[in-house]
């Protein structure tokens, strides 16, 4: 309490927002025995969960009225409630959102490492989200020996992306591979494709506003390629097993050149770069003086 204290007039002092957290691992035992106590005493007493989550949302909505009853003002706090199961978070949003007005921090605690830390972090997010749930967003995830923490912003990225509310990079749909495509050119150009974009992002989103929301596809033959690269701004649909070597290019859905040869990837790279030189070059943001 004295550490809470502190840290709002901390805050007060300097006119910044709070984020209260709650963590269902650190959760108050007094205010848990107590709402423990009182479902006792139901007719019909609660689940042992329901009672844990109605001890996260009221210890967060208590820590806020108090943070408010120091001088905080009401759009200067974020609350959160933390834990590590997918069903878990669901429910404790959905209510803490049906309780409060104050903006919302969503995460998954403790998800875990790579695929399943991944997985884990999307699905509880993804459908929080998308039901306009949570104001922002952490990925929690256990690095591997040596691996860069960077990659909770990725995937943070890729999450808003994926649910169409940010864009922050084009995307890049891709095939994913059949008995059609025996060769390994479709993965190459798909990866030299996506790397590229990424790396010019730093130059381009300053000198191509909007140049975010290109979607660009790579396939990887002419069963679904063609059709696939159409519904995209730009799209490469290349040659799968025994057919000709020559790989058609889609611009805004219309088959505009073929190309043939050992450079079709360069020479696509080439076509992506001038499709985004054409149509984003003209709304460069003003240079500053």
């Amino acid at each position: 309490d004295k550490q809470f204290g502190q840290m709002i007039e901390a805050a007060l002092r300097w006119n910044k927002p709070v984020r209260i957290g709650v963590n269902w691992g650190s959760l108050d035992q007094d205010l848990l025995a107590d709402l423990m106590d009182q479902n006792s005493r139901r007719t019909v007493p609660w689940d042992a969960k329901p009672v844990m989550y109605e001890a996260l949302v009221t210890s967060a909505l208590d820590s806020a009225q108090r943070a408010r009853e120091m001088g905080m003002d009401p759009g200067q706090i974020i609350l959160s409630c933390k834990v590590s199961g997918v069903q878990d978070l669901i429910s404790v949003y959905g209510e803490l959102a049906k309780r409060c007005d104050y903006p919302l921090h969503l995460g998954l605690t403790e998800a875990g490492m790579g695929t399943k830390g991944i997985v884990a972090s999307t699905t509880a997010l993804s459908v929080l989200l998308q039901q306009g749930i949570g104001d922002t967003i952490r990925v929690s995830l256990t690095p591997a020996p040596g691996e860069s923490r960077a990659q909770e912003v990725v995937v943070a990225m890729e999450i808003l992306q994926a649910l169409g509310l940010r864009s922050f990079v084009p995307s890049v749909t891709a095939c994913p591979g059949c008995g059609r495509t025996t060769s390994t050119t479709f993965q190459e150009l798909t990866k030299q494709i996506d790397d590229f974009l990424r790396a010019q992002m730093p130059v381009w989103r300053e000198r191509y506003p909007g140049v975010e929301k290109l979607k660009v596809a790579v396939m990887g033959c002419i069963v679904n390629g063609p059709g696939e690269s159409k519904h995209a701004d730009i799209g490469i649909s290349l040659p799968g097993t025994g057919e000709a070597p020559a790989a058609p290019v889609f611009i805004d859905g219309e088959k505009r050149l073929t190309l043939r040869g050992e450079r079709i990837a360069q020479e696509f790279q080439q076509v992506v770069e001038n499709y985004i030189e054409q149509r984003f070059g003209g709304a460069r943001a003003p240079e500053t003086v």
